[in-house]
């Protein structure tokens, strides 16, 4: 039975209310918003010292007042699972890395276990001098360290904030100078892809720009990866503590979750920072608790393991919001298993064999991994044992709907797809799912509940079955608290409520469907305008990679001083392969017969690589203005992208269209290298 059948039971007999199915549940939990979250707080029964007062008092955004007078900790509520005795039959964490393979290699991390580091490491750092409301950074990747002591420093009612060791010096000083942190938490290395990554220099270079860290853990993590002794370089005129992890967690105190308020602060996660610094964004530790709970619970289908045998795995780098959600699943008790590493790395179901090994039964990534899979001929079912898996996630971009008929063919005839959608601005999701709804490819079964998510047309009106701007009319729990040292929220009003006052406008192309599903087209201020018919990127996308030649893709309309639109096609072909007129022709037809032949490029270009976010999301406004003889310092920062070179490629191309051309403007001259 899916959880929000028996959501819908309890909720019928609390409020004394028809809830026939799940539309039902999902209408009343936005038309009565303060009795459905104030009966998530019953449900799940979140506990405080002291009495909220009202569940919601003011309902304006920003600045909607949440469980006023509530005293909660998301540690605390977490922990509680220690106490249950069923507890001891299942882990709460499972850690395997690239240099942890095969059966019986993975780490495990009992409940009881994880409850003594945590209390250790929250001593330590109280010990350091971290109080509430200070900033502890971390520089790790997908670990149980980091894990443990992101919980530690909740605990004390610090502020955590996070980067993954893959992020270059820039973009990590970018981040934490922003938040003054008094502690920096790093590991000396990572393994990614096969190879070590020394990060010792980087920390060593770090350290000086951030003149606010009084200490710094350090995390040995290469030394268990290859036996390199855990020594820093000259760390030069910093003269701060250094303490190593070790310590820490043998640390002899102890010290229990302070309560806050359910307000308070609990983490600063970063916009992409495609321009400009990167927006720090608060969440708090009542709303982040809530949201998850809702989200693992009822669309996810999570519970706690020792009764339902769920164990989770969202594959993620620690910097996306994602790894915040995947360890956020410890709230209902489910065990989380990480993985560390390149997920196709040494072969491309390497992250399926993990899968089988660990016992997962939802294994979520983003969408291009499943894609990915699909595209190089990966078959599960053929490898591995797939019986356990009861779902599978996916959110970062639209999935296809090849993407699903892949996975009943080759992971499981009878899958749930959870597809979510959502961002690192709300630390959950819009948009989601539950098993009680049928699947339909290419479409999320739903909205989520208690979130008033609606289209609107440019006159800020509500659509069905057309599409929109995905907006949010009503307040949710996870929204910021703000943006850190945002002077007069004015950053903050101006990435969400610039277009509709008082209405959150996320950025998204939305459809909602008569029947209640939903459809992400991809960013809206990266729209396709031809002839006055405007689409989302998305459904470009599905009809350009389903050709099996045809490994990734980017598409941009440049639209300049008036002139027509000019669309460029930009095509990453499997290896080996070269673009040439009778793969243009085909590539022209699936776009004719699959979208509309409004929207067939005036060119298609083969390109190595389509530079990506470090979310892994497609940078088409940024190439669209390096297009538009903007300069790569004013589009883009790089140390924000994923593969950074691949921008270098589209500087020159610019470059050279420009001088074909003889002004900046882009010209319909065939470049070289392209195909019409």
């Amino acid at each position: 039975m899916a959880n929000t059948v028996k959501l819908r039971e309890w909720v019928g007999a609390r409020y004394a209310v028809s809830l026939p199915d799940y539309n039902a549940l999902r209408a009343w939990s936005v038309r009565d918003l303060p009795a459905f979250w104030s009966g998530m707080w019953e449900y799940f029964e979140v506990e405080s010292p002291t009495p909220y007062t009202v569940a919601l008092q003011d309902r304006k955004m920003p600045g909607a007042q949440w469980f006023t007078g509530a005293q909660v900790n998301y540690v605390q509520h977490l922990l509680r699972h220690v106490e249950a005795g069923d507890r001891a039959k299942v882990p709460a964490i499972v850690f395997r890395n690239e240099r942890l393979q095969g059966e019986d290699r993975s780490r495990e991390i009992g409940w009881v276990e994880l409850a003594r580091r945590v209390a250790a490491v929250a001593a330590a750092l109280h010990g350091m001098g971290v109080r509430r409301g200070d900033r502890v950074a971390a520089y790790l990747p997908n670990i149980p360290e980091a894990v443990i002591a992101f919980l530690g420093c909740a605990s004390l009612g610090a502020i955590w904030s996070q980067c993954a060791p893959d992020m270059g010096i820039a973009t990590v000083r970018d981040r934490f100078k922003q938040i003054e942190p008094k502690v920096l938490i790093a590991c000396d290395g990572t393994v990614y892809g096969g190879k070590l990554a020394d990060r010792r220099e980087l920390i060593a270079s770090l350290l000086p720009t951030l003149p606010s860290v009084e200490t710094l853990v350090l995390v040995p993590y290469l030394e268990e990866a290859s036996g390199m002794p855990a020594e820093l370089p000259d760390l030069g005129e910093w003269r701060g503590q250094i303490s190593l992890w070790q310590d820490c967690v043998g640390f002899a105190g102890a010290r229990s979750p302070e309560w806050v308020r359910f307000d308070h602060p609990l983490w600063i996660v970063y916009s992409s920072g495609t321009t400009g610094l990167p927006k720090p964004i608060v969440h708090g530790h009542g709303g982040v608790m809530l949201e998850m709970l809702k989200l693992h619970a009822f669309h996810l289908d999570l519970g706690p393991s020792a009764e339902t045998g769920d164990r989770f795995h969202w594959y993620s780098s620690s910097g996306w919001v994602m790894w915040n959600l995947q360890i956020s699943a410890l709230l209902l008790g489910t065990t989380i298993c990480l993985y560390d590493g390149h997920p196709s790395f040494p072969a491309a179901d390497t992250l399926w064999h993990f899968v089988e090994d660990v016992g997962a039964t939802f294994l979520g990534a983003g969408a291009a991994y499943y894609t990915g899979c699909m595209k190089v001929g990966v078959e599960p079912r053929k490898v591995i044992d797939t019986s356990r898996l009861k779902g599978l996630g996916s959110t970062g971009s639209p999935l296809p709907p090849e993407a699903y008929r892949w996975s009943y063919e080759q992971v499981c005839e009878d899958l749930w797809w959870g597809v979510i959608s959502g961002g690192t601005d709300i630390a959950s999701a819009f948009l989601g799912g539950t098993p009680e709804l049928p699947t339909v490819p290419g479409e999320m079964q739903g909205v989520c509940l208690g979130v008033d998510v609606q289209a609107w047309n440019e006159a800020g009106q509500p659509v069905i079955d057309e599409v929109g701007e995905l907006v949010v009319v009503q307040p949710m729990p996870s929204m910021p608290l703000m943006f850190w040292n945002d002077d007069g929220n004015r950053r903050y009003l101006d990435s969400y409520f610039d277009m509709f006052p008082g209405v959150w406008r996320h950025g998204d192309w939305l459809r909602i469907t008569p029947d209640g599903g939903a459809v992400i087209y991809g960013r809206s201020d990266a729209t396709l305008n031809r002839h006055g018919h405007r689409m989302g990127t998305s459904e470009l996308y599905s009809a350009v990679e389903a050709a099996p030649e045809v490994f990734d893709s980017l598409v941009v309309d440049i639209e300049y001083l008036g002139r027509a639109s000019f669309m460029s096609l930009f095509v990453v072909l499997q290896p080996g392969l070269e673009l040439d007129d009778a793969l243009v022709a085909e590539l022209r037809r699936r776009i004719r017969d699959g979208v509309s032949p409004r929207f067939l490029p005036d060119e298609i270009v083969q390109v190595a690589e389509i530079p990506r976010t470090l979310t892994g999301k497609k940078q088409e406004l940024p190439v669209k203005k390096l297009l538009l003889g903007k300069p790569l310092a004013e589009v883009v920062n790089k140390d924000a992208c994923a593969n950074p070179d691949a921008l270098d490629w589209f500087v020159d191309f610019a470059r050279r269209r420009e001088a074909a051309a003889g002004h900046r403007t882009f010209m319909r001259d065939k470049p070289q290298g392209a195909n019409s």
